[in-house]
């Protein structure tokens, strides 16, 4: 079993690059860079103080999304060893999947829908973390956001989803309907 989809693992030399083209770093590869950046992002930080769960009453024992992400992370990481996946696209995914949550969990996405939906717009933790990645992060003075590589970027809005075709007109270059590499889809069992 050790290895079993290792045919199958997206190869970091076969990436789509990033929006903004860099000069490649002497000892890290494109996905350890953008696991770094999304460590180092101020959204992923914020993740401490969005509660996940918590139950009055029940339990003094709450979850935040900063604890579950690297969970997820480990827990996805190990998978992706054991199949031969690429274990550092994979953690920079897990590191992302969440980011774009609001507070107040699901139920905070889904108030925020029903709001956005007054006036033709939705709202989706996915593609927001789409907007935080690509626009709201301002770590460097050359582009904005943190310029993560298109894998990145393809995996964090459709790790646990397809995109449909048309959903977006700016997302068109994510390829709707297919399916991510195996290490975005990895991300949604870990989750």
């Amino acid at each position: 079993m050790v290895g079993a989809l290792g045919r199958l693992r997206f190869p970091v030399a076969q990436s789509r690059g990033r929006r903004y083209p860099e000069p490649p770093h002497p000892y890290r590869n494109e996905f350890q860079r953008d696991r770094d950046r999304l460590v180092h992002a101020r959204a992923f930080r914020r993740l401490e103080n969005k509660t996940q769960v918590f139950t009055p009453g029940l339990s003094d024992h709450f979850r935040n999304r900063l604890t579950h992400t690297i969970e997820v992370t480990q827990i996805a990481r190990t998978v992706a060893a054991v199949l031969g996946l690429d274990e550092d696209l994979t953690e920079a995914l897990a590191l992302g999947h969440d980011i774009g949550h609001p507070p107040f969990a699901h139920a905070g996405e889904a108030e925020l829908d029903r709001l956005m939906r007054r006036f033709g717009a939705r709202f989706d933790h996915n593609l927001h973390a789409l907007r935080i990645v690509e626009n709201f992060e301002l770590r460097y003075a050359r582009f904005p956001g943190l310029n993560l590589t298109f894998e990145v970027r393809e995996g964090i809005i459709k790790h646990s989803r397809e995109l449909p075709p048309g959903e977006e007109g700016a997302l068109e270059e994510y390829l709707p309907g297919l399916r991510p590499p195996l290490e975005a889809q990895l991300i949604d069992l870990a989750d």
